[in-house]
């Protein structure tokens, strides 16, 4: 579905209405990092799925050089299909996607948080983001947090850039404190004139490890809601009740854990019921409308399932 005026705002439609004179396609950049922003694996797996889902293609990355500490971003050893033994270093990789009927290209960048010379990290990829025309950046993150497994995971979308807030109607970040590569990057983006949108997924502290399939389908959809890109979400939703479920038997088996859950569901309740709002339905509810009006959308006629 090509965007026109009578469309929503979205990140990609207020990217294509800003004024270049380049002769590569403006882009959007999409940054997720395994390590301290990234819990339970949550934003860097939203990433792959969305490269998936854009059909995005490798181009020239980040180099590796003095970024990493190897005892504590440890390679990783893997067998090849025929047997061999690989060594998969931690890096920093860069795809390309062109969005169907959209004015504007998806740029990915997928890697490990670096250990050393976090200046120099970011400026590469500042360079390489200019390289590749990127007008906006927008970074994926995952915390952990105080909420339950068994409601809604929230993804909170935020932006330092007083025209993005207006014209998407985001707030602007509150939070002090320590930060990872994300934050580092976000500020030195705006600073240097592009338009940064931050989404956090929260994971809940008790059920850290890897995956949260759950924190996954947040940011993925927050993410559906400013590109017209539509991700085929079955199959993690499925995983993400599996998930629910799996989580829902530890804590039958632990007494303690049952009722720090019950602590956290009547806190969360209490806290959204009463914006049980209006606000939250009108969003799922044009989030559905929007993907039932895309050519490829497994609900539309003319979609894979009536094909």
């Amino acid at each position: 579905m090509s965007e026109d005026i009578n469309d929503p705002v979205t990140l990609s439609s207020l990217v294509a209405s800003a004024p270049w004179d380049e002769t590569v396609r403006p882009a959007i950049m999409i940054v997720a990092f395994e390590g301290w922003n990234d819990a339970g694996d949550a934003a860097s797996e939203a990433l792959r799925l969305i490269r998936r889902a854009s059909g995005a293609k490798k181009i020239p990355g980040i180099s590796d050089d003095d970024f990493y500490d190897y005892q504590f971003s440890r390679p990783q050893a893997h067998r090849t299909a025929s047997g061999k033994r690989s060594i998969k270093w931690p890096t920093t990789h860069m795809y390309r996607a062109e969005l169907e009927d959209s004015p504007v290209d998806l740029v990915l960048l997928r890697g490990v948080e670096p250990t050393y010379r976090w200046k120099a990290f970011i400026s590469e990829i500042l360079t390489r983001a200019e390289e590749e025309n990127v007008q906006a950046v927008m970074a994926l993150g995952a915390l952990l947090a105080d909420v339950p497994h068994t409601r809604p995971i929230q993804a909170s979308v935020t932006s330092d850039d007083p025209a993005v807030r207006k014209a998407l109607g985001v707030q602007e970040s509150s939070y002090e404190g320590p930060t990872g590569i994300l934050g580092v990057l976000a500020q030195v983006a705006e600073a240097s004139g592009l338009p940064t949108l931050s989404i956090w997924s929260a994971v809940p502290h008790y059920v850290a490890q890897a995956p949260s399939p759950k924190a996954q389908l947040a940011l993925l959809h927050r993410v559906e809601e400013f590109f017209p890109l539509t991700i085929d979400l079955e199959e993690l939703t499925e995983d993400a009740l599996a998930w629910e479920r799996g989580v829902n038997e530890l804590a039958k088996g632990d007494t303690d854990i049952a009722a720090y859950v019950h602590q956290l569901e009547q806190a969360q309740d209490e806290t959204e019921l009463p914006e049980a709002t209006g606000e939250a339905i009108a969003r799922e509810f044009e989030r559905y409308l929007k993907r039932r009006s895309r050519p490829d959308s497994p609900d539309e006629p003319g979609g894979p399932e009536g094909r």
